[in-house]
Formats: C-alpha cells, structure tokens, sequence
C-alpha cells in the first residue's frame, strides 16, 4: 500500500486546525454527508473529518476499489477497500465462537459475548454505504411505539407522521427505486398527494417470480391475528428507471454525482449480485455522492486520514470545546498528528459504535451512564435451499424482493417482529457459494471439464436463500464500552461489545425456520439448511440449534427520548448535556424495527440538519448582551 499523504481533496490539517468553523462533522458517511450538504447549501462552514483515505472520489480510485474486491480471496463486507492500521475497521473472518468468558480482540472490535455478533462497519470515505446492499425501508408506525403498544422495547419521541416527509427528502437524497403500491401495508402511508417513489421498482427476478406463484395468498396465524403473504418489491437505493411522474410529473433527475473529475453519476443497474460490498457501475448510492455535492457548494470541506480520539469539554457550562483528532501520514506505519478542531457547534456522525467508543474514551457516558448502552442490531436467521428447477441465480442485485406483511402484529407482545428478504445470489452469504460449490465439486464430487462445469450449473442455478432479518429491543445489558487495554496503534482506545439476544427474539427466530421449511415444501424446495455447533452465532432455543448472524445494523448506543433522565439525545439528536453538540445517525434510534436502519437514519438526520441551520443561524443574528 503506497503512502496517502497526497490526498487530492482533503484540506491542509493544519489550515483545519487554525480555522473556527461553523460547524466540524466526525464522519462522511450519509448522516454525515447529509447534514454537511445541508449545511453547506446555507452557507455554514463545515469541516468533514474522515478516518480513512481521501483517495476514493474519482472514477479510477472506485475501479481500483473493483479491482481489490474481484482479487480478494475473502469477500467479505469489506474485501474491497483497504484496512488500514491506523483506521482498522472490523472483518467478518475474525469472528470466533465464543465460549463462556472468553473474550475475542484479535480484531478491531473487543468482543465480550456471552453472543459474539459478527456485524462490521467501513471506515472509509462514504462510510458503511460502500458496502452496504442498498434496501431503504422506511420504518413502520408501530415500531415508533414498540413500548406502548406490545410493552417491550422503547417508544419514540416522535412518530411516523413526524418522520414522513424527512422519508420523502431521504428518498430523494439516495434515490430510492420502488413502488408504493408494493409497500401499503402495516399502517405504511405516503400521503393523499399521489406520491411515488423516485424512480421505478426494479424488476422482479425470475425467482421472485417463480416463488411468488405459490407464496402469494398463503396464510399464517400468530396471536390471533391471521396474515395472508405476499411477494413484494423492496425498495432500493440503486439506479433505475427515473419516474416521471414524481414530484407531481415534474420527474426524477439522478443527481449523485461520484467524481470531481468527471461528470460520472453512476450507471443504471445492469443486474450484478456483487452489490455487497460493490457494485461495479456505482449505480448503488452511497454517501460519497452527498460529500461530493456538499463539497462543491465551497463550505464544505474534508479532512481525510484524521481519527478523532478525544471530545473536549468545558467542565462548568458543559458546552463542547473542540474535539483533538489524530491526523496519520501512513495508513499503516505508527505516527501521528495531534491537532485540536473548532466550532461553534460539533456533530458526532460516526456510526452508533464509533460515536459512543468516542465519548466514553473521553470519559463522557453521560450524567445518566447511558451512553454506549442499548446497543442493537438485527439478528438473521439464514435459511437455503435447492429449486427442482432452475430459477435465474446471479441475475439481478442482491435482493428484489421480500416477505412483508409479518412486520407487526399483536403477536410482538410475545415475540419480536420479522421480515424476509429473497436472495438472488444463490447460498452466498449462507455457505460461501458459488466459491464453496465448486470445491465441493472438485474435492468431493472428482468432477472436472465439461462435468464440473454441468455439475456447477445443475448446483447453482436452483439455489434459494431466504434470509428472516429479526428485530432485537433495546436493553441496557446490550452495551459498547471501552478499556486501555484495548488500544489500536494510534493509541485510542477500541470499542469493546457486550451483546445478547433475548428469548424475544429467539422466539422469531424458531418461528421463522418452521416458516420457511413450510414455504420450501410449498414451492417444492428442498431444504439444505444447516447449523454448526462450531460457528460463531450459535444459539439455541426449545432445544434446537440455530446460527444467527448480524446485519451490520449497528443502533442505540445514543438513544433518543423526551426526557434526559431515561434519554442521551432529545428528538433532534442534541446531546441533553452539551447543548453545543449532536450525536447524529442510528444510534439515536430507540427501537430498531424490521426496516435497514439507513432510510430511517437518514431522515432523522436531514431534520437534525435543520434544528442545527436554524440555531446558528439565530444566534449569528441575535444582538449582543447588553445592546
């Protein structure tokens, strides 16, 4: 890896460190990168501190990017960017099983169990959209008040109505394929105005197709209640067909573009499954096209290979005094640059796991000691099959289509809330196929020519994956902290995870593998799921053996409330303690839901951008004491 101290648009730390700005953001991911753009487009100067390189804007940066994934002999969430030394980030093959009290650092993360949760995040420029799948959900109105209505979890301090048109300006920042009619369901609403989504849902696969003509009209009681399912497009925040008729016929116009240098605004989707962690047209949004666009509004600017490593307080007034950031020459030699930032107002737009190891390293959990707690995430049940036909494997993104309509119900006093996503990249994610296929083949079959490659097709192209992404309730037991000693080698302190899952989500979790058994027998599937003992992720329950992954959801660390009492952030994501910073992105959320966090966040975020415009603003304007 070659030197980045010749960043190309990352300004001169030392210009940052003797500027007062306006405002200075720790992160470029979409919270980030939103609430820059807005601020930017009304003239407040903004200071964007990223930890990774500044050397991912360009066309060529992205295909080098490409380039390292396809050359990757793991490909996981993170295989195609860099991991530096001095801004690690955590992988997926650092995961181990744990065993009662153990404890795993032998990656980034410090993990404590008792359940060691295998979700990552991307510490570089874009944040975790560089390897996010790209599904925006929004969130249902149940799930703002999980508390009052089902008596687990917590309730909001705004509801869906609140959040609504902040989902209609988040659809448009990431520019959302989808169709509205696919989504009227589980008190979902989008208005009386004949609302559409930006651009046009993007095609059913042919194995959504094939699923859904003997899914659709099955029915399934719980508590009571009965549902009756339905194969439905998800929403996504990739490149479709723009839709003319939104904004009241005046159309959709792509609007991200992802380079400096040329006028690029990423390709049109042309179907490949490798959009996690990549897509290799950029037709899938991620954040890197908001900071390009803040950035050119000239108020903006970023300030890249700089790890923030302290926030700095003013004991008496609590108001936040600057935050000190190390600033590296070399991703991987030791070595750095401690500078303190300025601003009238600071914005903590990490990530919820970043955020809270931030704060807590600079002995700030809060005067209630929440913060850090009620860490949440998803928990996926992964379920596979093989079709007795073939179905159109490795066509299409990810995921077109999903199971929706067992989101909410009365049934979540009992257990949590669940929803299922439909893979069109064979068993993946499940076994590491088609790599795992073929050594099968080769190692255990004695196949090879025309046979191994026959043999790989009849394999592959019937393979179904259905992945049950279950919600997990805030609990204060649930929790990042940090510890010196846990340090990485820029000497700050790594976030250290304690996490479980309740028997209220383990009751989802049994529920959604006897569903999908009974959809497999109904589709004529056979089923070839499997649970290691061996496997980090192993849970039972009733006597029964699952795995269970993490969704790289990571939520609630900061939660958000109507009270400082029981709360770390009130409803615009200002920090209760110091009046002067925001804690910004999913972990404000209090509950987690069954929707991607991203959709959710961002439009939490873009109303934090206008608490934020109006504060400055009025107080830029507010005469002096005593005139």
């Amino acid at each position: 890896m070659t030197d980045q101290s010749s960043d190309r648009f990352s300004i001169d730390p030392n210009v940052a460190a003797s500027t007062e700005f306006d405002v200075v953001v720790i992160g470029s991911g979409v919270s980030g990168a939103l609430i820059a753009k807005r601020l930017g487009t009304q003239g407040l100067k903004v200071l964007v501190v990223e930890a990774g390189s500044g050397n991912d804007i360009t066309v060529a940066d992205y295909e080098e990017s490409v380039f390292r994934f396809y050359g990757a002999a793991s490909k996981d969430n993170n295989a195609a960017y860099y991991n530096p030394k001095n801004a690690p980030m955590p992988r997926d093959f650092e995961t181990v099983r744990l065993r009662d009290g153990e404890i795993n650092d032998r990656g980034y993360l410090v993990q404590k169990g008792p359940f060691e949760i295998d979700s990552t995040y991307s510490r570089v420029l874009g944040g975790t959209t560089r390897h996010w799948e790209g599904k925006a959900l929004r969130m249902l109105p149940d799930d703002f008040r999980m508390h009052s209505l089902f008596g687990h979890g917590r309730d909001w301090p705004i509801g869906y109505d609140t959040l609504e048109p902040y989902y209609r300006q988040s659809e448009a920042e990431l520019g959302v394929s989808g169709d509205v009619e696919d989504q009227r369901y589980g008190g979902l609403t989008f208005g009386d105005d004949g609302y559409v989504l930006p651009m046009h849902k993007m095609p059913a696969s042919y194995l959504d197709q094939v699923l859904a003509r003997d899914v659709d009209g099955m029915t399934v009681e719980l508590a009571e209640e009965r549902f009756e399912l339905k194969v439905r497009t998800t929403p996504q925040a990739r490149n479709g067909i723009p839709n003319k008729n939104y904004a009241a016929g005046a159309g959709f116009v792509p609007n991200g573009a992802v380079s400096v240098d040329q006028a690029e605004m990423g390709g049109r989707c042309q179907g490949n499954t490798n959009c996690v962690p990549i897509c290799p047209v950029q037709a899938k949004y991620d954040a890197r096209r908001t900071l390009v666009q803040a950035m050119a509004s000239g108020n903006v600017v970023l300030l890249a290979r700089t790890v923030a490593s302290k926030v700095l307080v003013d004991g008496v007034t609590g108001q936040i005094t600057g935050i000190e950031a190390k600033t590296y020459d070399h991703p991987d030699l030791p070595g750095a640059t401690t500078r303190v930032f300025k601003a009238r107002t600071y914005v903590l737009a990490a990530n919820a796991v970043e955020n809270a190891r931030l704060m807590l390293a600079s002995g700030l959990p809060g005067q209630n000691g929440l913060m850090g707690r009620n860490l949440m995430d998803h928990g996926y049940l992964l379920t596979w099959a093989l079709m007795p036909e073939p179905i159109g494997v490795m066509r299409g993104p990810v995921c077109t289509s999903g199971i929706e309509d067992i989101r909410t119900g009365k049934y979540r006093r009992n257990m949590a809330a669940v929803r299922f996503s439909i893979h069109n990249d064979g068993w993946g994610w499940a076994t590491g196929g088609p790599y795992s296929d073929l050594y099968d083949a080769v190692d255990h079959g004695n196949l090879y020519g025309a046979s191994l490659r026959q043999g790989l097709i009849d394999t592959v192209a019937c393979q179904v994956l259905i992945d049950c992404m279950i919600e997990i309730p805030a609990d204060p037991g649930n929790r990042i902290t940090v510890d010196p000693r846990y340090v990485d080698q820029l000497g700050n302190m790594r976030p250290v995870v304690s996490f479980d899952i309740p028997q209220y989500t383990l009751e989802t979790v049994a529920f959604s593998r006897r569903l999908t058994q009974q959809i497999y027998q109904r589709v004529g599937a056979k089923d070839h799921s499997s649970y290691d003992p061996m496997a980090p992720g192993w849970v039972t329950h009733n006597g029964e053996g699952y795995v269970v992954r993490g969704g790289n959801h990571w939520a609630g660390t900061h939660l958000m409330g109507a009270s400082a009492v029981d709360s770390v952030v009130n409803d615009r994501q200002q920090s209760w303690d110091h009046p002067n910073l925001y804690l910004a992105g999913a972990g404000s959320m209090p509950t987690i839901g069954t929707a991607n966090t991203t959709l959710t966040l961002a439009a939490i975020c873009l109303r934090t951008a206008e608490d934020i415009i109006a504060r400055l603003t009025a107080s830029s304007i507010a005469p002096a004491v005593g005139a």
